[in-house]
């Protein structure tokens, strides 16, 4: 690993992987050497940026003022750090994909990686602390990459002056592992699972297909560790049913388990799983699960008794894992419309009235707001009728209606086909258009059909809107959200047929085979020949809300696209994975495009104010803090291979001239 601040390069003493410090110091443990440091005090309140959305109600909010609209165009690199954790899947290692949001807590920079190893970061300068190395089998169990989305941190309320393991670090890896390690050394928590490593495998005693992958950092509520699991997307009718399970921050010790199917749909379907991060009042004692579709994605003919928390919102007690209330955002799921991103939290004035709000982004390009305490609408959401199938899948029940928001308006039209775009369908020589005739659309839930090329799915399955879900400016009551805009077409083989048109599959796109149901299913980007999009641009925006009345204040694209080296003009803007981040110097902050470039925009007007080329496309959500008086914007730059193929493995920080 080298950190490489613009003026020195700081002596760090530790080779990747060696688990050393920058004072060669050695702590001998059961799991792996590890190094000690002094223990070190924590930031002032509000400085810190402690979890995947900087705070527990996913705001993604820094109350910093140094950086602002005015100067932010003299942002410049201060240090970077590239950790060695990268393939490209070229050699021996799977392609890594990495979607860490750097964690500011304890006065240091902690960072997971794709290898799962922890770095503790010196804030200033990138010099390591201490290393620690789950030395997990880096294979591709459940994921088509070895992923990771960063670690979590935790406190004792009165830490006890000298014992270990008073702050925790977590970080989860692919083969089901839990590891806890102390915050200040890096040295495995003993009181913590088995020396500091929990099975959570233990538990997957349904449908054991493969193991509940710990892709996601658990989110840390008080003492408890709420943690929910990936697994393989698209593979197999039965899989194991979506439990998330409350752990004790301390030991690991089993507290509560709430399970989202019903209990005799567990064991003929699976998922509807919590993959991504949650947020939660502490206030209200409540935390809150975004939550998958159930198996088999594509169909549901397993599946037709009502499973209200599958796709859904679903507010959970924190200390007894009983539901509060739930809102299921699709009926009978088959469109792979998973819930995938933390709702977030925000006291907003509606009318003159103080609502205590949650806004759950979707893969739709919803955004529903409802009162967390009740769950009951905040702007009307209504039922509308939906298409039914075609006759063509058997055993196949639709839903007849599906609950739309009246504010604020969807971030993409979903209502028409999308227009073709008239570049690509000229340089195929129509091969747009006739793709377009050749797919039934009847509205975002069209359902999925054996006939033809199948039936156009806008938005696609990767999401309207991704993990990095919504920012919120509380002081002005502004969201904003970053928005993709792709179309895919998908198509059911029945499985006489399947085998014979498999031809492979990628990273969310190819031929996938639901083993066990009758259909087998094919996904695919809708390109000409040339790998250009037959739809029109803009490919992805940036949108900002006004959540006193739901309005759009302003839309924009964002990024560009990349194709064969070559940039696309800017006003096409581009697909986007990870999420923003916004200050109250007025500035939002987000990488997240397909150029693998950084950006600073105006939260008032939605105007560029600066840029930087990162390594690979930042696919995370961008960290925010403040130490020994100056404020940095931290990014990691790893890549995924759903935007193009280009790994990388830097951490790049930046802050104003000093």
């Amino acid at each position: 690993m080298n950190a490489e601040p613009v003026d020195e390069t700081p002596e760090t003493g530790a080779a990747q992987g060696d688990g050393s410090t920058s004072d060669d110091a050695e702590a001998e443990n059961a799991e792996t050497a590890q190094a000690t440091a002094a223990p070190i005090p924590l930031v002032p309140e509000g400085a810190v940026w402690d979890s995947f959305h900087g705070q527990l109600n996913a705001q993604k909010y820094s109350p910093l003022t140094q950086i602002t609209a005015e100067n932010v165009g003299e942002l410049e690199k201060v240090w970077e750090v590239h950790t060695g954790d990268v393939s490209d899947g070229s050699g021996d290692l799977p392609a890594t994909v990495w979607s860490a949001t750097p964690v500011f807590a304890n006065d240091t920079l902690y960072i997971g990686t794709p290898f799962y190893r922890i770095l503790a970061l010196d804030p200033a300068t990138g010099e390591e602390r201490w290393s620690f190395d789950t030395q997990s089998t880096l294979e591709a169990l459940t994921q088509p990459a070895l992923k990771n989305r960063g670690v979590a941190y935790w406190q004792a309320d009165d830490p006890a002056e000298g014992e270990a393991c008073q702050k925790i670090v977590y970080i989860g890896t692919m083969d089901a592992r839990l590891f806890a390690v102390d915050a200040d050394s890096g040295a495995p928590c003993e009181e913590f699972g088995d020396v500091g490593a929990l099975d959570v495998n233990q538990w997957n005693d349904t449908n054991d297909r493969w193991p509940l992958s710990l892709l996601q950092p658990p989110t840390v509520v008080g003492d408890h560790l709420i943690l929910g699991w990936a697994g393989k997307d698209w593979a197999f009718e039965q899989a194991p049913p979506g439990t998330v399970f409350s752990l004790d921050a301390r030991t690991g010790e089993l507290e509560w388990t709430f399970e989202t199917l019903p209990e005799d749909m567990r064991e003929q379907s699976g998922t509807a799983n919590v993959w991504t991060h949650m947020s939660a009042d502490e206030e209200l004692g409540l935390v809150y699960m975004p939550v998958s579709s159930p198996s088999p994605n594509y169909w549901g003919g397993n599946r037709t008794e009502e499973a209200p928390i599958a796709t859904s919102t679903a507010a959970v007690d924190i200390e007894t894992g009983e539901l509060a209330w739930a809102r299921q955002w699709v009926h009978h799921d088959i469109w792979d419309y998973d819930i995938n991103s933390a709702p977030t939290l925000m006291d907003i004035t509606v009318d003159g009235e103080e609502i205590p709000a949650l806004v759950q982004a979707t893969k739709q390009g919803f955004l529903f707001v409802v009162n967390r305490e009740t769950g009951e609408d905040v702007w009307p959401i209504e039922e509308r009728p939906v298409p039914g199938g075609d006759g063509s899948v058997e055993g196949e029940v639709y839903a007849e209606t599906q609950p739309f928001p009246t504010k604020p308006e969807p971030l993409l039209d979903q209502s028409e086909k999308p227009e073709v775009w008239w570049l690509a369908d000229a340089m195929s020589f129509g091969e747009c258009s006739r793709l377009w005739d050749d797919l039934w659309y009847e509205g975002m839930y069209t359902p999925p059909t054996t006939q033809g090329s199948g039936v156009l799915t806008y938005p696609d399955s990767s999401g309207g809107v991704q993990w990095g879900g919504v920012a919120f400016d509380p002081e002005n009551q502004v969201a904003i959200v970053n928005t993709s805009h792709i179309v895919q077409y998908i198509k059911l083989w029945a499985r006489e047929d399947y085998e014979e048109a498999n031809s492979g599959s990628g990273n969310e796109s190819g031929f996938s085979p639901q083993e066990g149901a009758p259909y087998g299913m094919q996904l695919e980007v809708a390109l000409n020949s040339f790998g250009m999009p037959c739809w029109e641009p803009p490919f992805g925006e940036l949108v900002a809300i006004d959540m006193t009345t739901g309005d759009i204040t302003w839309r924009r694209p964002v990024g560009a696209s990349q194709k064969y080296g070559f940039f696309m003009p800017e006003s096409w803007g581009s697909p986007t994975i990870g999420g923003p981040a916004v200050t109250a110097g007025g500035v939002i902050f987000i990488g997240a495009s397909m150029d693998a470039k950084l950006r600073a925009y105006s939260m008032q007007t939605g105007e560029e104010l600066w840029e930087d080329q990162a390594q690979a496309p930042s696919v995370s959500n961008p960290a925010i803090y403040e130490y020994e008086g100056r404020e940095y914007v931290a990014f990691v730059a790893g890549g995924n291979s759903i935007l193009k193929d280009q790994v990388g493995d830097q951490i790049a920080v930046y802050a104003l001239p000093e």
